[in-house]
């Protein structure tokens, strides 16, 4: 599973029913460029950014042999911390070019449970502040390309150490989670399947 993208400044909303349920909104920004690394001392820095609608073929096809492709929104990517899913019915997506909504009814019974305690704590302490998507890239006999891999323009400051980028096109979205740590302003990666592994910076792809 591939972790990325961190909403922040405002992307989560968190609401309190007389029911005892609690509703998170929330937003990942397509198009935004994340840093994963600014290449030490030798090496080039590395960027990735999520395609517009690069996760539509689950948030869209939701049938699959008479029931839906399940989506959950969990506490730091743990499926054992689940707050909504799309299956249960607590949970609904909004995929736009600009960005991914969602919203999430954490029924009493989650938001009374020790995790949902936690995440409502978190959020309304503002120690939770993104939104960070578990997904896969597709098999190639299904998409023949799904990540795009291209070079910076080039900057006379970053010399030949300009980075490289990789762009997600089409991914199989499995969740959302509510995170704490920030990589950046808009949207955070804290995991990927991809390193720099040669001299010259070429780029492989496990």
């Amino acid at each position: 599973m591939l972790w990325g993208g961190e909403v922040t400044g405002g992307g989560l909303e968190l609401r309190r029913a007389d029911d005892g349920s609690v509703s998170i909104d929330g937003k990942f920004p397509y198009n935004a460029t994340a840093v994963l690394s600014d290449g030490g001392k030798q090496g080039r820095p590395r960027k990735e950014r999520v395609a517009s609608r690069a996760f539509r073929y689950r948030v869209e096809t939701p049938e699959d042999d008479g029931s839906k492709r399940d989506i959950h929104l969990l506490a730091g990517h743990d499926f054992n911390r689940p707050l909504a899913s799309v299956r249960s019915g607590t949970l609904t997506l909004e995929d736009t070019d600009n960005y991914l909504a969602f919203r999430a009814k954490m029924r009493r019974e989650i938001a009374e449970s020790t995790h949902g305690r936690d995440a409502i704590a978190m959020l309304e302490s503002g120690l939770a502040t993104g939104i960070s998507p578990g997904f896969r890239l597709p098999p190639e006999r299904r998409v023949a390309q799904s990540e795009i891999i291209t070079d910076e323009e080039y900057a006379p400051e970053q010399g030949k150490f300009r980075a490289i980028i990789r762009t997600i096109t089409d991914a199989l979205l499995y969740e959302l989670s509510i995170v704490t740590r920030p990589a950046y302003p808009t949207t955070q990666v804290e995991l990927r399947s991809w390193v720099v592994s040669d001299d010259n910076g070429a780029l492989v792809v496990p």
